[in-house]
């Protein structure tokens, strides 16, 4: 898939970071959770970590990134997040692509698409939609195999009743 004009290229560190947020969607697998793992990165460090939770927490906003800008604003002690990139295994949903305009977050590093639901290129453009007042730059792609792979086993596993 040739990128988008307004995609931002990967950089050096965008394997090695959303490597780190498969692992926690291997962790949501494990739990029966939709398996998306989301970390946020502030200065080269990861200040937040998070997959969804959902099920456990019975609420329909506990979304992988949802959970993460809010431990990141508590880590930063601000709700901007600015200087800070988040890394989602797949493509963010409405909700959580408006939460990260509205948390100001500079760049959004995603593995794999979602054709049903996603709000950065499938579904929606939320995060370069002009009318807003923040855009978000973002990196599509990184480790989308991986990140694939393992929605894709989870909900054949959902289906064959496992």
């Amino acid at each position: 898939m040739m990128p988008m004009p307004d995609q931002s290229p990967a950089e050096p560190d965008d394997a090695r970071w959303m490597a780190e947020a498969l692992r926690l969607a291997e962790a949501a697998l494990g739990r029966d959770e939709v398996p998306v793992g989301c970390v946020i990165v502030h200065d080269g460090r990861v200040i937040a970590r998070a997959h969804n939770q959902r099920e456990m927490l019975r609420d329909p906003t506990a979304h992988a990134e949802m959970v993460a800008i809010t431990q990141a604003a508590e880590a930063l002690g601000s709700w901007r997040l600015e200087g800070c990139t988040l890394y989602v295994t797949l493509e963010p949903c409405a909700m959580c692509a408006g939460a990260m305009v509205l948390a100001r977050l500079p760049r959004c590093v995603y593995g794999a698409t979602d054709p049903k639901a996603g709000a950065v290129e499938s579904v929606f453009r939320l995060l370069d939609e002009p009318r807003l007042n923040h855009r978000v730059a973002t990196t599509a792609g990184v480790l989308a195999e991986p990140c694939g792979a393992i929605l894709t086993q989870f909900f054949q596993a959902k289906r064959s009743g496992n």
